[in-house]
């Protein structure tokens, strides 16, 4: 039997890069009406969810945690808790984004995102070390 990389080329980085994409976009485009500081602040949460997408482009499967318990159970549970989040943080950055471009207040919406990548980031942390 033959194990090796599955090589995809650049494909798996297409969603990170328009995403990144985007938020120079927006942020372009407030900067035209003035609006830096929206603009600033839309172009850090979706560099920063582009920087999420790229971080779990290898992600070949989700792990199992002694929390989930083990079995089809615990994987149905994780995925599902998997989703939910994915769902939250997508909702967060298209309220940032929509928020921006009306041209009404994002700061509750972008603190929301910071804090939902800083928690990310410190589980990839915590789970990463095998903790």
């Amino acid at each position: 039997m033959w194990f090796t990389r599955e090589r995809r080329g650049g494909r798996r980085w297409i969603v990170p890069v328009l995403a990144l994409a985007a938020g120079v976009g927006v942020a372009a485009l407030l900067a035209s009406r003035d609006r830096t500081g929206a603009g600033l602040a839309s172009l850090a949460v979706l560099a920063g969810y582009a920087a999420h997408l790229g971080y779990r482009r290898d992600e070949p499967a989700l792990p199992i945690g002694a929390a989930f318990g083990g079995g089809h159970r615990a994987r149905a549970h994780l995925r599902a808790a998997a989703m939910t989040g994915d769902v939250l943080v997508l909702a967060l950055v298209g309220a940032v984004v929509v928020q921006a471009l009306r041209g009404a207040e994002v700061t509750p919406y972008a603190w929301l995102a910071a804090l939902a990548g800083g928690v990310y980031a410190l589980s990839a942390m915590v789970t990463g070390r095998g903790v």
